[in-house]
């Protein structure tokens, strides 16, 4: 007779018996990341730019939920770079999540580094960018996540999908601009157009033939993949005569709804159903989008169009004149219209697709969110406000990048001089938040981090600022999906606000916009690092909720103007007793300082 199995080895038998079917779905697949530098022509308007293997936007990043995604970045540009898989959780893979001194050094030049993570428990449309100074503003594509094989969609298949990414374009070279912003402390040169699918379109001078063409045929369904890249603007977007239905949002299923305009934030992600007419129309259909902005400062405040194109029948002449319609979108400051917009998401919120608001909290915290300012250097003369530097922070705190990644340091135990663990957990000096801002708007500068144990349950509310002007902040978590569970304006008050939050279905996000002059309420619920998979090789005011995973993580705005000026920080989350809480050591080839 044999010896008996032990009961965990046994329960691990059939856990991975009962997988089996599944493994044959879970391959790799590798891509090849060249960065190079070539002529582009815009606007009349011919410079170099760095892209991916000289493609702008870059190539699509397609798998499928449970594959693991194998990345070589081969740098053959003069700037140093890292990439950031947008909106990917990284569970126990926080080596790869790509921002610059935050879980990697860069890339220099010559070098290269191979990312490699395990897509889990998502499916849907994220994106990768560079994620170091401005160099996203050319160098980002789509992250195509598609079902499991077998799996369909909770909303009838689309006849065609189609990757719509808005960006911005400067004739200028987008680093110099920074640069100099940095230097001066003014604000920075606003872009020179907005572009879908790199391009500017009819509207801007010298573009008409630089316009993106939808062509589709009449009573079919299609689905645009909305993301927008853009540097530091939320963009209104819509198509002329044709509504779309929104079904999913960060990757993350919704309800569907309606709508002739969709709002989308820098970092955003939404995927939205276009159903054509049932007939020819004999008219085409411009696809616009412009700024939605409340700040003080200057914006690129201008119109890109794509053409949106009946194919036309066998039976008729192409030469017959069409007649051209425009939609209407919001004005540039309908901060009413976002309001309403946003709080129609919904989680789908079903058997397969629950929405696992937390409920436990164990760590609490409130963080203000926005503007402020430096003193200008000794006999220097500076453009911000009263002769001082702009700057940005969180609690009062302009995060400074360190010269070391945070991750290596802390996983080597070499945090000294590096980072401190002293982030204040409330404001060091409260005030009216929305209201008459302080005459003081210096800030402190450091690089401060939180640290948490592992699988603590965290309540974060970040409140919007009036400080040098009241503005939208679109907030992005690393590592982690949120749950909206509430928004509204004002101060945020910790005992009415909570009782109206939505703990059923809220929508379920990895970037959000905190509304102008107000809060939103999240909460999060961060996947436990389980399952199994084997890889077959075959020639991507806040309040929040969250379980966390071992690791560092970066929190900041996705306008790339503020995170330049410090409004950024940087969360600690020790491993857990389990091996499978633990971070792995770094691989190899990891880039060093």
């Amino acid at each position: 007779m044999g010896s008996p199995v032990a009961p965990a080895a046994f329960l691990f038998l059939l856990c991975a018996l009962s997988l089996l079917p599944n493994l044959a779905s879970c391959i790799t697949r590798h891509y090849t990341f060249n960065i190079v530098s070539h002529n582009v022509t815009r606007l009349c308007h011919t410079k170099s730019i760095i892209s991916v293997n000289g493609r702008f936007p870059g190539p699509r990043l397609i798998a499928r939920e449970d594959d693991r995604v194998v990345v070589k970045v081969v740098n053959q540009c003069a700037n140093n770079v890292t990439f950031h898989w947008h909106g990917i959780r990284q569970l126990r893979s926080g080596w790869f999540d790509g921002p610059a001194y935050i879980t990697q050094c860069p890339i220099q030049t010559g070098q290269t580094y191979t990312y490699n993570f395990t897509i889990t428990g998502q499916r849907g449309t994220l994106f990768w960018h560079a994620h170091i100074s401005w160099l996203r503003a050319t160098l980002y594509g789509p992250l195509i996540i598609l079902p499991k094989r077998n799996e369909s969609y909770p909303f009838k298949k689309p006849y065609k999908e189609i990757p719509i990414l808005f960006g911005e374009w400067w004739n200028e070279d987008p680093e110099a601009v920074i640069a100099q912003a940095l230097q001066t402390g003014g604000g920075p040169n606003v872009s020179d157009a907005y572009t879908i699918n790199g391009l500017p379109g009819p509207l801007y001078n010298c573009s008409s033939k630089d316009t993106f063409k939808l062509n589709v045929k009449p009573g079919k369904t299609y689905m645009l993949r909305l993301i927008n890249a853009a540097m530091n603007d939320e963009l209104f977007f819509s198509i002329a005569n044709h509504t779309l239905t929104i079904v999913e949002a960060d990757a993350v299923y919704i309800k569907p709804f309606k709508t002739d305009v969709v709002l989308i934030t820098p970092g955003q992600t939404t995927n939205v159903l276009l159903q054509t007419k049932p007939y020819y129309p004999n008219a085409n259909f411009l696809m616009t989008a412009r700024p939605y902005s409340t700040g003080l400062g200057t914006f690129d405040n201008s119109t890109v169009a794509g053409i949106l194109k009946y194919e036309h029948p066998p039976n008729q002449s192409s030469n017959t004149k069409k007649k051209l319609f425009k939609p209407t979108l919001p004005p540039v400051n309908a901060t009413a219209f976002v309001a309403n917009f946003t709080n129609k998401f919904r989680s789908l919120g079903n058997a397969k697709f629950p929405a696992k608001v937390p409920q436990k909290v164990d760590k609490r915290f409130l963080f203000t969110f926005g503007l402020g300012s430096n003193p200008c250097p000794n006999n220097t003369t500076c453009q911000g406000p009263n002769g001082s530097k702009f700057s940005a922070a969180v609690n009062n705190i302009s995060f400074a990048l360190p010269t070391t990644a945070l991750l290596q340091s802390y996983f080597f135990g070499k945090a000294n001089g590096v980072y401190t663990t002293d982030f204040p957990t409330n404001p060091l000096n409260p005030f009216n938040y929305t209201g008459t801002p302080p005459n003081n708007t210096m800030v402190s500068n450091g690089t401060s981090a939180v640290v948490l144990p592992f699988n603590a349950g965290v309540e974060l509310v970040l409140q919007g600022t009036s400080i040098l002007g009241a503005e939208s902040h679109p907030l992005h978590l690393h590592g982690y999906n949120f749950f909206i569970v509430g928004q509204g304006f004002g101060n945020y008050d910790s005992n009415k606000d909570p009782a109206n939050f939505n703990l059923v279905d809220p929508v379920e996000r990895n970037t959000a916009g905190i509304p102008t002059g107000g809060w939103l309420a999240l909460r999060f619920l961060a996947d436990n690092p389980g399952g199994l998979c084997i890889a077959i090789d075959l020639p991507e005011l806040v309040l929040i909720m969250f379980d966390l995973s071992t690791g560092v993580w970066f929190m900041h705005c996705h306008f790339d103007v503020h995170t330049s000026w410090g409004l950024r920080m940087a969360w600690i989350v020790l491993d857990g007793s389990q091996p499978n809480q633990k971070l792995p050591p770094p691989p190899s080839d990891l880039p060093q300082c």
